[in-house]
């Protein structure tokens, strides 16, 4: 594979650039989008709820989301500039409606008080996240109790595509369900379902307790 593919593909883990702009319009669209609503269809957004979206890319699932909490608020997070330049023009009435924000983070360590949001998602963006445990406690922390997560993958982790994928783009870490349900259970989630579909992929959930402070 040549250098120019090499760090064209580097971008599905940060997109920067031209390529990053390419990227993350194509996250807009196609595979990614059948899968986001499939992956929605695993949880209860409720009309007034406060949903975090991990990883945002485009905007698209943002957008997603807004139309589920019609009447709360949607926070869109990435590390990339460019995704957060993209997410936020793809959602700019909502954000001037006050109805969302989209800003830049780091998953490993999130800009956000406890127990924040009602619903947290991640599509097809873990596998690029600084290791899970860390990542998911910090979920699990800005989730409010009774708050649930999800996460929504194309790859089951063992696909023959993800680890081509990995040869090529640095940084890339496929996880099995497996993986998931296991970190998930450490930083403390409950009720842990997984749902794997030879179409769609995978949708893990879980949920923050009730009684947890």
């Amino acid at each position: 594979i040549t250098m120019l593919l090499k760090k064209f593909f580097q971008n599905c883990a940060c997109p920067k650039g031209w390529g990053g702009k390419i990227v993350v319009a194509m996250m807009n669209h196609g595979p990614h989008a059948a899968l986001a609503a499939w992956g929605l269809k695993h949880i209860t957004v409720k009309r007034e709820a406060s949903v975090l979206d991990v990883g945002c890319g485009g905007g698209a699932n943002v957008r997603r989301l807004l139309a589920l909490a019609e009447n709360g608020h949607v926070t869109g997070v990435d590390v990339s500039e460019v995704s957060v330049a993209k997410s936020r023009s793809y959602n700019e009435d909502a954000i001037h409606r006050g109805q969302c924000d989209i800003i830049r983070g780091d998953v490993s360590a999130l800009p956000f008080e406890n127990g924040q949001f009602d619903v947290a998602t991640a599509f097809e963006t873990i596998y690029f996240w600084p290791g899970l445990d860390q990542c998911f406690a910090e979920i699990y922390r800005v989730l409010r109790p009774g708050g649930i997560f999800l996460v929504a993958n194309e790859s089951t982790g063992e696909d023959e595509m993800i680890k081509t994928f990995a040869k090529v783009i640095d940084g890339l870490q496929p996880y099995t369900v497996e993986e998931i349900r296991g970190a998930m259970d450490r930083a403390g989630f409950t009720d842990i379902r997984a749902d794997v579909d030879k179409k769609y992929g995978v949708a893990v959930t879980g949920q923050k307790d009730e009684a947890a402070g």
